[in-house]
């Protein structure tokens, strides 16, 4: 029945104006009239059970917009990150889709279905091909959750590639239906290079997200190809933060050095920014 009924989520995305609706969603987020921002927030708080505990801003009623209360900073004690050398920590709060070992250049997505890191990507060969035996980790992000993304470990900004495509919702239920979704989705693709080789950091965007925004672009312009390499390439420390999402989404992280992933970690586990999901060999 549950399988019936994914399908059937599946059936109606594909019938619905995904970016027409995701820019209508916007619109609205950034409104900033003090009725309609304020409604808007109790209604997410209530439904999605949102606290504001850890938040800078404790108020739901002092954010501008309702996005400047979804993006909203939490206290900087709020996460804690793991700086142990070796230690590749979550990149935002989330649940775990699935992690593992690249394989021959493959990302598991769900029970029979997979995509190759070079569509994920969208960087040259040379540099896809070296992702092929390393490893990744997919963290879902749900409306309640800090949206936030930081650096999962040290490295160098070398690219930035924002890709056009579809606006599948990302969770559980569509991923276990729509093949290569990551890969078919509208998302920016970071590519690092750190000391354990090169580190991919990948934000996938989704439907009724209304955006996604970086400290070094004020924010993409959905269905807008934007490809930007660094000559002099930006420096992040474990745990900056890199950009937001407006609204629930994914990020995908890929390494090319292999990671032993913490045991007490699978798909479905859910994680917190800043704490350890794995070590490098």
């Amino acid at each position: 029945m549950a399988n019936h009924r994914d399908e059937l989520f599946t059936a109606l995305q594909r019938l619905l104006p995904q970016h027409c609706c995701s820019r209508l969603l916007g619109k609205l987020a950034d409104s900033e009239r003090p009725w309609l921002k304020n409604r808007l927030i109790a209604l997410a708080m209530g439904h999605y059970g949102i606290d504001l505990a850890e938040a800078e801003i404790t108020d739901p009623t002092a954010y501008p917009s309702f996005n400047a209360f979804f993006t909203r900073h939490l206290r900087a004690d709020a996460r804690p990150v793991d700086l142990a050398p070796a230690t590749l920590v979550a990149p935002a709060d989330g649940a775990l889709s699935q992690l593992g070992a690249v394989s021959e250049g493959r990302i598991f997505q769900a029970k029979g279905h997979c995509f190759s890191a070079a569509s994920l990507l969208a960087c040259s060969g040379d540099t896809a091909a070296r992702f092929a035996s390393g490893s990744f980790a997919t963290v879902y992000l749900a409306p309640r959750d800090y949206h936030r993304v930081h650096m999962p470990y040290p490295g160098k900004l070398l690219e930035a590639h924002y890709i056009p495509g579809a606006l599948f919702s990302v969770n559980s239920a569509t991923t276990s239906q729509v093949d290569q979704l990551f890969a078919r989705n509208e998302r920016l693709s970071c590519v690092f290079a750190t000391d354990r080789g090169l580190l991919a950091v990948v934000l996938v965007g989704a439907l009724f997200v209304a955006g996604i925004e970086t400290v070094w672009e004020e924010r993409y312009v959905p269905g807008k190809v934007h490809h930007r390499h660094f000559d002099e390439p930006l420096t992040f420390a474990k745990g900056d933060e890199l950009g937001a999402f407006r609204f629930g989404s994914t990020v995908i992280v890929v390494s090319e050095a292999p990671l032993t992933w913490d045991a007490s970690y699978g798909p479905g586990s859910g994680c917190k920014m800043g704490g350890a999901l794995g070590v490098f060999a």
